[in-house]
């Protein structure tokens, strides 16, 4: 749905029919300038309009609805200053701003009788962040020839604004998904150790700051070379999807999993203590090594873990670096003890 949103002098609601599009249009400017841009938009195509008369809270409406196109009265004395404002943020800067000139030409004419007088009002339209400067009346007859002329030049800008909108909304959706792509081991498709490296570090602030406890457990799979040299990488790759998806669907909501590299893994157990976080490293380690697992209808694996834990105390970086260090020396020590087994230090 296309909304239709009107910021100005109160004037009563009024409901437009518009085409199906999340798609947002803002009009700023007096009660008659609103009433005008209404009865145009009509004629253009069909919408919802809601309607706001508090012109000292534009910028906070902008803010709220996001609209794609925003149409100003340029002879309002604050709408060059909202254009500009829009043009100065980062996360409003897509929004197209169309300001129009209403003022009939005589009237131009009488303003010092200077027939630069327009050209200089869109150069400075421009120059504050204006993406088009019209000049279309608020008074005219829908049917005239003038009338039909200006409403296709104004849907021609809206059109216009609404392909600029919708080329930059493809181009972050692309970037989402390249930043997920970016995020995700290919293999197992568990958040990789990029994401474990933007994400440890927020939960060990958030751990610090709201005084909760955090730990985190670093895996290792047990003889994985063997795997690859006896059966071949794609057994191996077989098997660490297996063991990624078993570990992914028996940890708890609160756990994040990471493919750290290789065939080593990553748990990050918020609000865990050591002695919980001990618990999960053994429960897990059974999950792994109680049941075989089925590589293809004639290949069954039986695979082991060796797991190293680690909780956050208040000597620790802020980074998470020391609290990834320690886990990776607990699981150093587990692995030199003989492997399949848990080593934590709060439990030594």
């Amino acid at each position: 749905m296309l909304r239709l949103l009107i910021a100005g002098e109160c004037i009563s609601s009024v409901e437009l029919t518009i085409n199906k599009n999340d798609t947002s249009i803002l009009v700023v400017g007096n009660k008659q300038f609103i009433t005008a841009f209404v009865k145009r938009t009509c004629y253009i195509r069909s919408s919802t309009v809601e309607v706001s008369w508090e012109l000292d809270d534009v910028i906070q409406l902008i803010k709220t609805r996001q609209p794609a196109i925003l149409i100003l009265q340029a002879t309002q004395v604050a709408s060059l200053q909202i254009c500009r404002h829009i043009k100065e943020q980062k996360l409003l800067g897509w929004i197209y701003c169309i300001l129009i000139n209403d003022l009939p030409e005589i009237a131009i004419t009488k303003m010092g009788r200077d027939p630069n007088w327009e050209l200089r009002e869109c150069a400075q339209a421009l120059e504050n962040g204006a993406d088009a400067y019209l000049r279309i009346s608020s008074i005219s007859n829908q049917d005239s020839a003038i009338a039909v002329a200006e409403n296709r030049l104004l849907k021609a800008q809206i059109q216009a604004g609404l392909r600029g909108v919708r080329l930059y909304r493809q181009a972050m959706h692309t970037n989402d998904f390249l930043s997920r792509i970016a995020l995700v081991d290919p293999l197992t498709e568990l958040s990789n150790r990029r994401a474990m490296e933007w994400e440890l570090p927020r939960q060990v602030e958030n751990a610090f700051s709201q005084s909760t406890p955090l730990s985190l457990i670093i895996l290792d799979v047990d003889y994985f070379k063997s795997i690859n040299d006896n059966y071949g990488h794609p057994v191996g790759d077989r098997a660490l999807k297996l063991l990624a998806s078993r570990l992914k669907h028996n940890l708890r909501i609160q756990d994040s999993l990471f493919r750290y590299g290789g065939e080593e893994f990553v748990i990050i157990l918020s609000h865990t203590d050591c002695e919980e976080a001990l618990a999960v490293a053994n429960r897990v380690r059974h999950i792994i090594s109680d049941q075989p697992f089925q590589i293809d209808g004639r290949l069954v694996l039986g695979i082991t873990i060796s797991l190293g834990v680690a909780s956050l105390n208040h000597t620790d970086d802020h980074r998470g670096e020391s609290l990834l260090r320690s886990a990776d020396e607990n699981l150093r020590i587990a692995k030199s003890n003989g492997r399949n087994q848990v080593y934590c230090c709060c439990n030594h």
